[in-house]
């Protein structure tokens, strides 16, 4: 059994933790654990992988129950709009991209200076987008250009 203290269950307060629905749990579950160095805290029903100071929680899709009675759950489909993503913070993207890259992950670009930070994308095994980034310029004061303005 886990420690209470690998478990996503605060004493006071609360803790935040990121939930996935995934298409295969010990696959999704490797891949956090390989990546990003994650602890198993469970192994399924619900999967759970302590990273860091968080924890992903990651369990099939399906349809609404009592608590959540018109919702349904289902991972993204390959090419379709993103909504959100996790965002991880390094210390050292260069280390962190060579490393995962070396185990098999699968970058968008190679990290990209955006002034207030340096960063890249992957996906994982279910297609969810990762931002990956380590803070440069932003801790001195300076960011990011504002997005250009779209016609409309």
């Amino acid at each position: 059994m886990a420690a209470r203290s690998d478990m996503p269950a605060p004493v006071e307060g609360l803790v935040l933790t990121h939930f996935l629905t995934v298409r295969d749990v010990a696959r999704s579950r490797a891949f956090y654990v390989d990546i990003f160095g994650g602890e198993v805290v469970l192994e399924e029903n619900p999967g759970i992988v302590k990273i860091a100071n968080g924890w992903i929680i990651m369990n099939p899709g399906g349809g609404p129950t009592p608590d959540k009675p018109d919702v349904s759950l289902a991972p993204p489909e390959p090419g379709g709009p993103v909504s959100s993503f996790l965002n991880v913070r390094v210390a050292d993207i260069a280390a962190f991209h060579a490393d995962a890259t070396a185990k098999g992950a699968e970058f968008l670009t190679e990290p990209l200076d955006r002034k207030a930070e340096v960063r890249c994308y992957l996906r994982d095994p279910d297609g969810y987008l990762i931002e990956v980034g380590q803070a440069t310029g932003m801790l001195d004061g300076i960011f990011a250009d504002p997005p250009a303005q779209q016609p409309g």
